[in-house]
């Protein structure tokens, strides 16, 4: 990581600690899907920082996306150009399903309370109006919708849809707040739960759990065989600093390999899990004479073999966080 992204990173997260929120960055840990994980109270981000948000492709944003529903949590990237051009403060922008917006807007938000109310989308910079208030006015002003469309310079197909919750265009928001002098824009949500999983449409077959697909690793194949036999559902994961997510009760963030690798991952992962308010071990198949690295519990791989259930692993695992 450069030092001006280091410094953009370590920015973000005292914008969010300032805000009362616990934080913990993958620095270190490259490549990785998110540079932060952040909660505070119920609410539980992952967020990736980009300078242009050009670099975040489809395959990328899919492993964001899966990321925020296995933990849960709400994904959210931060920009600050597209191209050569500037992201706009105040505005929600999209790609491949995943929000993003500039710092200022992250910042207006947290320290002032101010949500966004803009979003781009494809033709400009849209809002969303207040349709139940909007077709209220029209009426007590006795105007039709073709009057009102006529002063918004749009069809009244426009207006009938702007009255049913559509977006509109932010010039066309101007025209029409200036003619009832009142302010009919609505707040944008920012911090937007995740989406439950798609239901696979008919005819198709559901995609197998990633747990069930090789990773070309025997140590690492076999630890996730033993996760999902013990009873966890496991996810493989693919650039994030856990190998694995495995879940029964709590999620268990799970990493593999050697004790120079548990090392180097120990704080990082540690960090992550006290976030997100579940648990994470390692698991290696040299001898180990310590229990913990960092906090961070290590388990040889025969010692994953002897535990007979999730609750039993979780237990041993927590006991070691504790310790």
């Amino acid at each position: 990581m450069s030092r001006p992204r280091e410094r953009w990173i370590d920015r973000l997260r005292e914008l969010l600690e300032r805000a009362g929120f616990y934080v913990a960055t993958t620095t270190g840990a490259r490549p990785s899907s998110f540079d932060l994980v952040a909660r505070r109270d119920s609410t539980l981000l992952l967020i990736k920082a980009l300078k242009n948000i050009d670099a975040l492709d489809a395959e990328e944003a899919r492993r964001l996306t899966e990321l925020g529903r296995l933990f849960p949590a709400t994904v959210l990237v931060l920009g600050q150009r597209s191209g050569a051009s500037e992201l706009e403060g105040g505005v929600i922008y999209t790609r491949y399903g995943v929000p993003i917006v500039h710092e200022e807007t992250l910042r207006e938000y947290l320290e002032k309370g101010l949500p966004p109310f803009l979003y781009a989308s494809p033709g400009g910079i849209f809002a969303r109006l207040d349709g139940e208030r909007l077709r209220a006015l029209r009426l007590e002003q006795g105007l039709s919708l073709g009057a009102l469309a006529a002063i918004a310079g749009v069809s009244r197909r426009a207006v009938q849809l702007y009255e049913e919750g559509q977006g509109a265009e932010s010039g066309v928001v101007a025209r029409i707040e200036a003619h009832f002098d009142e302010p009919l824009v609505r707040p944008l949500v920012l911090f937007e739960p995740p989406a439950p999983p798609e239901e696979p449409k008919e005819g198709e077959e559901e995609a197998p759990p990633r747990s069930l697909r090789p990773t070309g690793d025997a140590l690492r194949d076999g630890v996730f065989r033993r996760l999902d036999g013990l009873g966890l559902e496991v996810t493989v994961t693919v650039r994030a600093p856990f190998d694995a997510l495995a879940r029964a009760q709590e999620i268990l963030l799970t990493g593999v390999g050697n004790l120079r690798t548990a090392a180097r991952r120990a704080e990082l992962l540690h960090g992550i899990a006290r976030v997100a308010e579940g648990h994470a071990m390692f698991v290696v198949r040299e001898e180990v004479h310590r229990t913990t690295i960092s906090g961070l519990p290590i388990l040889h791989v025969a010692e994953l073999l002897r535990h007979r259930g999730p609750e039993e692993l979780l237990e041993a695992v927590a006991e070691r966080e504790g310790a």
